[in-house]
């Protein structure tokens, strides 16, 4: 399993510019989703030029994804605002990009749902152990997150013929990292949870305080 790894983003920031890079790509991954969205859309999705277009715009997006954080870290310009827009901003890329693709019968919906279910799952799991820290990200996490981007990437192209049939393929191998390293992810959350230094403390505080709700009869 992946250690428990000190993080910029655990601890809140003191005196760091709101205003900044790291932001301003999250800001921008933020304002692609509409457009994506509608070069996806465009005349039901047959308009191949859009579609090379949306495939540019989605690839833009995920190059600030991999940066942004990256940089925040880096510098020390890690914001509260960064850490709440960045996970929603990769999540409404995501969730925009295969809704659209299932709208047009691209993708089935079971698909889009699972990733999405698991997607924002290991988000509200995040901000359930801030407190305790925060998860280095796995090689699996890695890996799922470069397929599902190609996966989606290849979709969202207009493809025919061989390569049209081997993208399921990788979205197949997408949907299983998804689920693999979600459920990772849910055990290493309940194992900081318990074994935290923050854990522990509050562990010996209770020990310290002993026994607690002993029942005294007073009655005569």
């Amino acid at each position: 399993m992946s250690a428990v790894a000190p993080d910029p983003a655990a601890t809140p920031p003191s005196s760091v510019r709101l205003v900044n890079v790291p932001n301003a790509l999250t800001v921008l991954r933020l304002a692609v989703v509409p457009v994506l969205a509608v070069l996806l859309l465009s005349d039901g999705g047959m308009d191949d030029d859009r579609r090379v277009w949306a495939t540019v715009f989605f690839a833009l997006a995920i190059i600030t994804d991999r940066y942004d954080g990256l940089i925040a870290r880096r510098t020390g310009q890690v914001t509260e605002f960064g850490k709440l827009a960045d996970p929603i901003a990769d999540k409404a890329l995501t969730g925009t990009a295969l809704i659209g693709l299932s709208v047009l019968a691209l993708v089935p919906w079971w698909v889009t749902l699972v990733i999405l279910v698991r997607e924002v799952g290991v988000t509200l799991l995040r901000f359930w152990v801030i407190r305790h820290g925060v998860i280095a990200a796995s090689r699996g996490g890695k890996a799922k997150t470069v397929v599902q981007a190609l996966a989606i990437g290849l979709y969202i192209l207009p493809l025919s013929g061989l390569l049209a049939s081997a993208r399921w393929w990788v979205m197949a191998v997408a949907l299983v990292l998804t689920l693999v390293t979600g459920l990772d992810y849910v055990y290493r959350a309940l194992t900081l949870r318990r074994t935290s230094a923050r854990a522990m403390r509050a562990a010996a505080a209770r020990r310290a305080a002993g026994p607690t709700g002993s029942r005294t009869d007073t009655a005569a």
